[in-house]
């Protein structure tokens, strides 16, 4: 297959997030994409695939599809799936990872799917058959293997590769997490959707690992946040060399040299400790200013932005997250007046003990848990200069 060869791909998403991935990819030069349940639909060729991979900020990996087809007992299933061009894209000594998921359809043992079209790989390309992995472990990684996606939906099968390996939210960076980790792909779209201006400042009282602050500072930045990381396309037959490089090459040169201005706090030194090296791995350490503080000690700027918070909250409410929920808001209203603010809240009855004028919620999960993200109207008419396209 060469790159002049159409595909047909898919962005996997956060859930409820896919109408952001989808604003991202266009925003990519991606013609038509489709934002559909778990992601967003669209074709186009390898160069579409790598740009989406380097760049996309909110999406979790991007597969592409190998083929299709109607399926009701093993023997069809196998058969069929040995049908595929598998070759154009894995090489004989590929090791080859499947996962399956089968809803209401006669087949509707996973594991018995996944062996199944992992000796059909191996029948086309003519390599041994792979174990499947166990039920429930995804076999997505980062190592020189290819994941295969098997869906059977009411005995309908698709069969796509996935593209990325790791999960897209492993940016390279964080190897230090404070508690509650907030994943890079949803702290990116949050404040994507908090339409976070990178020419006024931005504050996070309680940074935790730092993921709100060393996002904002590669949009700021317009550094790819796929940059400092592998993918599972460069193991592909039809990997081309010459467009990925070249892909680098740009991304490199069109790093924004200047200087945002993002603050990051918390109380716990420990986290602010983490924060900064994981500021200092993603090469953004210069464009934040980390302060261990508590949250009423915090020293916004007088030029308005945007707060940006994942206030504590767990499965069990208790007085002490309200308080400190009552209490950001406070801060807010005194100390930073003008600026728009969005929170993760544990629930909306947390979210209105800041006493904020939020506007409707954006339902997102976090931490497994179903969660409101809210965010104040803004207070000034925008700019075409703060609605500048983020990234590029």
């Amino acid at each position: 297959m060469s790159n002049s060869s159409r595909l047909s791909l898919f962005a996997v998403s956060p859930p409820g997030l896919e109408h952001i991935t989808r604003a991202e990819l266009f925003a990519l030069g991606i013609n038509h994409p489709v934002a559909v349940p778990g992601g967003v639909e669209f074709s186009g060729y390898l160069t579409h695939l790598y740009r989406v991979n380097l760049w996309s900020r909110t999406a979790s990996r991007v597969i592409a599809r190998v083929g299709e087809f109607e399926a009701k007992g093993f023997d069809e299933l196998r058969r069929k799936a040995a049908d595929l061009a598998w070759e154009k894209f894995l090489r004989p000594d590929t090791k080859v990872e499947v996962r399956a998921t089968c809803h209401k359809s006669k087949l509707y043992h996973s594991d018995a799917v996944a062996e199944r079209v992992a000796e059909a790989i191996a029948d086309r390309i003519g390599t041994p058959a792979p174990t499947p992995p166990p039920l429930g472990k995804s076999p997505m990684g980062a190592g020189q293997g290819a994941g295969v996606v098997v869906r059977l939906d009411h005995d309908h099968c698709t069969l796509s590769l996935d593209s990325s390996g790791a999960h897209l939210h492993q940016r390279g960076y964080r190897l230090q997490t404070a508690k509650a980790p907030l994943r890079e792909t949803l702290a990116a779209a949050l404040l994507l959707h908090a339409q976070y201006d990178p020419a006024q400042p931005l504050l996070d009282p309680f940074c935790g690992s730092g993921t709100f602050a060393i996002e904002a500072a590669l949009i700021a930045r317009n550094i790819a946040p796929g940059l400092r990381r592998r993918f599972a396309f460069i193991h592909w037959v039809n990997f081309d060399t010459q467009e990925w490089g070249e892909q680098l090459k740009k991304a490199r040169a069109e790093i924004d040299d200047s200087t945002p201005i993002i603050f990051a706090s918390d109380r716990d030194e420990g986290a602010i400790e983490a924060a900064r090296a994981n500021a200092e791995r993603a090469g953004v350490a210069d464009s934040i200013q980390f302060r261990a503080c508590a949250v009423s000690s915090i020293e916004p700027p007088s030029a308005p932005g945007l707060v940006i918070a994942n206030l504590p909250y767990g499965k069990r409410v208790g007085s002490d997250a309200r308080n400190v929920c009552a209490q950001f808001g406070k801060v807010a209203r005194e100390k930073c007046a003008g600026w728009r603010v969005g929170v993760i809240a544990g629930s909306l009855a947390l979210a209105k003990q800041t006493r904020l004028p939020f506007g409707e919620p954006l339902w997102i999960e976090n931490g497994g848990l179903r969660v409101p993200f809210l965010v104040t109207p803004p207070q000034t008419p925008s700019t075409p200069e703060s609605r500048a396209a983020h990234p590029r």
